[in-house]
């Protein structure tokens, strides 16, 4: 059986939807029957994600996501309820209709000296991630841009190496990208009737689950956390 992960070198298909909060109900009764909760998740199957993520004056990100980009990368830095333990920076890349995904942890001090432009210790950084981090911030000017909050809710299936995610309460700090801050201000950013469904799977999506999550169904729509957060700046 394999081992689930959302980091398969050869690239992973990815759908979003906007759903209600009553079809999420249905649904996430319908494949708990089937799919397991993430085993990293509290008691009540959830967990809070922060991330801050990169763009620059020009908002090179932001407009590659809007127009739909083929081949575009994203840059983010990745903490679990609000704690500084664990931060690992992250490269989402989407290549033609493929999804890509690279990460290396960091520290609290490299964040802070990231979010002040302290960066030449990058350049030579042996991760590699690190260094193609330098190379954009050097030639693009992209820098922490924002701080997203969201509540997640992950369910797994092995076949087909699926992850399921409904993900709600989605916040900005708006430009404010002090993210160890635990009573950073934010702002509500998704409607509170609706929930972010993702569908995450390596070569194929077992039939079983596209029959339980009956994509014809549901609305897919650009619903990048990251573009919502950008809504007021």
């Amino acid at each position: 059986m394999p081992i689930q992960t959302s980091f398969n070198p050869k690239g992973r298909q990815e759908l979003k939807h906007a759903i209600s909060v009553s079809e999420y109900h249905v649904l996430r009764r319908k494949l708990l029957h089937f799919m397991k909760r993430d085993a990293n998740a509290g008691a009540n199957g959830k967990y809070l994600i922060r991330s801050t993520y990169f763009d620059n004056f020009d908002n090179k990100i932001l407009n590659e996501k809007k127009e739909g980009f083929l081949n575009r990368d994203k840059y983010r830095v990745r903490i679990y309820e609000k704690d500084d333990h664990v931060i690992n920076l992250e490269r989402k890349s989407k290549r033609n209709n493929l999804t890509y995904k690279s990460k290396c942890q960091i520290t609290r001090a490299e964040f802070e000296k990231m979010r002040t432009t302290d960066i030449l210790w990058m350049k030579q950084d042996e991760r590699a991630l690190i260094r193609d981090l330098f190379f954009e911030m050097q030639n693009h000017q992209i820098k922490p841009k924002t701080v997203v909050d969201y509540e997640r809710e992950a369910l797994m299936y092995p076949y087909g190496n699926v992850r399921v995610t409904f993900d709600t309460k989605v916040q900005s700090s708006l430009q404010n990208t002090d993210m160890f801050n635990k009573h950073l201000p934010m702002v509500d950013v998704l409607e509170p009737s609706l929930v972010i469904l993702e569908v995450k799977y390596d070569e194929y999506l077992p039939d079983a689950i596209k029959l339980l999550l009956q994509l014809s169904d549901t609305r897919q729509e650009a619903y990048s956390k990251y573009q919502l957060s950008r809504m007021y700046g």
